[in-house]
């Protein structure tokens, strides 16, 4: 029976295994580089290859991120279009084709208004200046007419796309007339004031101004 104490036994490290494979792997790389300078026609086709594979990922990225924007562009389009009523389209601001004068055009408790924003025939005076003179009721010859509401009683028509059965007072003359208006395919607005029947009457046409 020994005295000394079990030397536990130390497992000896095999190198041999791994000094082989760093072998074989520096050996390979060898051989890839050997094989590049020895046939770089073929380096180059990888290289190729590889570059045309990239440019058909991000080319397919690109197409479907496109898509995407299509149709979120679409979609948005369509629900602007379904947010505004096609009566509601003669409201804005609008200026005359001879640019002497600007109309605001809005709706108020279901009522189409129409009042002057801004006009040029002052003889050099602000515009502030200018009141409703010619009113044929003096209790209204003291309003202002810048601000003043000219036309009421529209009424949208979805048959004919138009706004009918209005008045429109004319400041110069201090007279009402029967009025339409509609939107032509140029989108300018064109407003008429009549007498009793269409084809006696006057029609201005207005641009949309932001």
């Amino acid at each position: 029976m020994s005295c000394v104490a079990d030397t536990p036994l130390v497992p000896v490290k095999k190198t041999m295994g791994k000094g082989r494979e760093r072998a074989e792997f520096d050996k390979g790389s060898l051989n890839w580089q050997k094989l590049i300078r020895a046939k770089p026609a073929i380096y180059n086709i990888g290289i190729t290859i590889v570059l045309i594979l990239n440019i058909y990922i991000c080319w397919m990225l690109t197409k479907q991120l496109l898509g995407f924007f299509m149709l979120f562009l679409s979609t948005t389009v369509a629900l602007k279009g379904q947010a505004f009523k096609p009566s509601e389209r003669i409201c804005g601001k609008w200026e005359s084709k001879d640019k002497d004068l600007r109309i605001n055009v809005y709706m108020e408790q279901g009522q189409f208004v129409v009042k002057i924003a801004w006009f040029s025939d002052t003889d050099g005076k602000p515009m502030d200046y200018w009141t409703d003179r010619r009113n044929p009721n003096p209790a209204l010859r003291g309003r202002k007419i810048l601000g003043m509401s000219i036309l009421r009683n529209l009424e949208y028509h979805p048959n004919t796309d138009s706004w009918e059965n209005g008045m429109i007072y004319d400041s110069k003359h201090g007279r009402e007339w029967n009025s339409s208006a509609y939107i032509d395919k140029k989108g300018e607005l064109k407003v008429k004031g009549y007498w009793h029947f269409k084809w006696i009457g006057k029609t201005m046409t207005f641009t949309r101004i932001k």
